[in-house]
């Protein structure tokens, strides 16, 4: 496996050919563009879950790419980090290409990616790391400006997909996303060189798939990005995602002939309201375990709440697990598997705990506190039995990125948070680090042995936000 360059930096392939190159010319003409689209017609209180953008030249495509970019500015405290995957057009490869470099240039500064997250990834026999798939590739680099100027702050991890199924592309996908704040970005094309009217009774039927999240559906001819496409859809059906149509229109529309044109088309994917924390919801937790971290730093002891003030999503018994990170490292995690109190006091009292109470780690201090980089809040679906007779049964029903899990067998239980999948990404990895922490042998199976898998609804906030 190769290691991270960190100090390495991929300079932009098609600056002043697919984009002006000049860093003031290419940031007016971005800013405009995301100015002047048209708006959804939905607004939702959660970033957008995916994009899918197309990626020719801006005089071509920019656009039609522009709508789904002109969501995120409102969201940009909190996304911070973008999953960016696109179609190789340069070179032919089997499987999913990482970079080895530390950043990715455009004329408008660099951008970080999220080594720790590649490094991970690599270890799914799917992910290569190979620099010359991105070296010349423009399907992703000409995505950056318009994220650069839609977002202030992110950490990017950049894929360029060559000959790969859908399954493993949703693999990718669901292992990243775990993660709260992660933008997924699918850069693709769509009919190539029909005439003008060909080409939109293409590009409807290959929309109207999409919308009807109908992988199956989008023929080889409908989009040169199909497979990360279908990989979207994968996990849009699992994780029943509504996608909606911003922009559909052709080369011919924007700035060509209309003999031969391309495609191209917006969609937005959004997470359902069902089931879920509402904005407000969420910044209350959020605040309420801010507090209870500084009564206890105060104090020595987390604040006594009293349920019946809160909304009653946050009144009700509810399940939460506190996670604390220190520069992006493990600081601590708390938290309760089953709901046997009111959620917002189960989140007070486990943030609390995360900060002083967890035995892995000392008692947070002042100073340490200053130094957290994020506090995290996931709220636990009711667990569910599972039914495996063997680890091999077990490790095929998992399901990457989306399922916690608990074992238990006698007197030893543990789990692990979707979360985790970032770090362990393969089933065996996660498996066996799970069976340590519980205690058990690696290769450990006996009829006494339960399981039980949930979900979680995740969010986060920064220092530089409390």
């Amino acid at each position: 496996m190769a290691l991270m360059h960190l100090s390495e930096c991929r300079k932009p392939a098609v600056a002043g050919f697919f984009y002006p190159e000049e860093a003031e010319e290419l940031s007016t003409t971005v800013d405009s563009l995301i100015r002047e689209a048209k708006w959804s017609r939905v607004e939702d209180d959660q970033p957008p879950f995916a994009i899918i953008v197309p990626h020719a030249g801006y005089v071509y495509s920019a656009p039609v790419a522009a709508p789904a970019y002109a969501l995120l500015p409102r969201f940009k405290e909190q996304i911070n980090r973008v999953l960016l995957i696109g179609p190789a057009h340069r070179i032919a490869f089997w499987g999913i290409a990482s970079p080895s470099v530390g950043r990715f240039s455009t004329p408008i500064g660099d951008v970080q990616l999220d080594g720790d997250a590649i490094m991970a990834l690599s270890r799914l026999p799917q992910v290569v790391i190979r620099d010359d798939a991105h070296a010349q590739e423009h399907s992703l680099e000409v995505q950056l400006p318009f994220l650069q100027r839609a977002l202030d702050r992110f950490d990017l991890i950049p894929l360029v997909v060559g000959l790969a199924s859908a399954d493993e592309v949703a693999e990718v996908i669901s292992v990243m996303t775990a993660e709260p704040g992660t933008l997924v970005v699918i850069s693709s094309d769509l009919s190539h060189y029909l005439d003008s009217e060909a080409a939109r009774r293409l590009d409807r039927q290959t929309v109207d798939a999409i919308l009807a999240l109908d992988g199956q559906a989008i023929t080889d001819e409908g989009a040169c990005g199909r497979s990360p496409i279908k990989g979207l859809l994968k996990v849009a059906r699992v994780l029943d995602l509504k996608p909606e149509l911003l922009d559909l229109r052709n080369s011919g529309d924007t700035a060509g002939t209309k003999d031969r044109v391309v495609g191209y088309a917006s969609l937005v994917f959004r997470r359902t309201a069902t089931g879920g924390l509402r904005r407000a919801e969420r910044e209350t937790l959020l605040h309420v375990a801010q507090s209870a971290i500084r009564r206890g730093l105060a104090e020595g002891a987390p604040p006594t709440i009293e349920a019946g003030g809160y909304a009653p999503a946050l009144a009700q018994q509810g399940a939460s697990f506190v996670t604390l990170k220190k520069k992006g490292r493990l600081r601590g995690c708390i938290g309760s598997l089953i709901a046997h109190r009111p959620l917002v006091v189960d989140v007070a009292q486990n943030a609390f705990a995360a900060a002083f109470n967890d035995p892995r780690f000392g008692p947070l201090t002042d100073d340490e506190f200053a130094s957290i980089s994020t506090l995290e809040i996931s709220v636990l679906t009711a667990p569910k039995a599972l039914a495996a007779g063997t680890l091999a049964e077990l490790s095929a029903a998992l399901r990457p990125g989306l399922d916690g899990l608990i074992v238990r067998d006698g007197g030893r239980r543990a789990t692990f948070l979707p979360q985790v999948w970032q770090q362990l990404p393969d089933r065996s990895s996660f498996l066996q680090h799970l069976w340590h922490k519980a205690g058990l042998a690696p290769e450990h199976w006996s009829p006494g042995v339960e399981l039980w898998r949930y979900r979680t609804q995740s969010f986060a906030t920064t220092p530089d936000k409390w």
